[in-house]
């Protein structure tokens, strides 16, 4: 008898966490929702040397040219650069913080679903036929 009313606890215990991981999704989802625009890749800020000899950023790194800003990210195998205008660099630096955090969310509701699968395998377990 005591071992039927283990058995009985361990499935509501079971299904308390099972609701709490149900009511964890939506809140993800509802994160996604909040995402603005977004692109892959790294925003980056160069200052560069002209090539010039007698210029005086040849010598001295502080009297570089620029700054010069780039997106930087990879298709198909190969790192792309894009040359952005100064105006631009914030805007794609703020959509490539908004990529990042689109991974993480689809990440963390990837594990998210992966356990709710596995919780609901374990309830509803199938039967082998030969």
């Amino acid at each position: 008898m005591p071992r039927a009313s283990a058995s009985g606890q361990a499935r509501r215990g079971h299904n308390a966490v099972l609701d709490r991981h149900f009511q964890r999704f939506p809140e993800l989802k509802r994160d996604l929702e909040q995402l603005e625009c977004f692109c892959k890749g790294t925003v980056l800020k160069r200052m560069m040397k002209c090539g010039k000899a007698y210029c005086g950023c040849a010598t001295d790194p502080s009297k570089r040219h620029g700054p010069y800003y780039e997106l930087t990210y990879k298709a198909n195998g190969k790192t792309v650069n894009v040359k952005l205008s100064t105006q631009a660099a914030p805007l794609y630096k703020a959509a490539s913080l908004q990529y990042r955090k689109l991974k993480k969310l689809l990440n963390r509701l990837e594990k998210l679903s992966q356990t709710i699968l596995r919780y609901q395998a374990k309830q509803h377990p199938t039967t082998l036929r030969a």
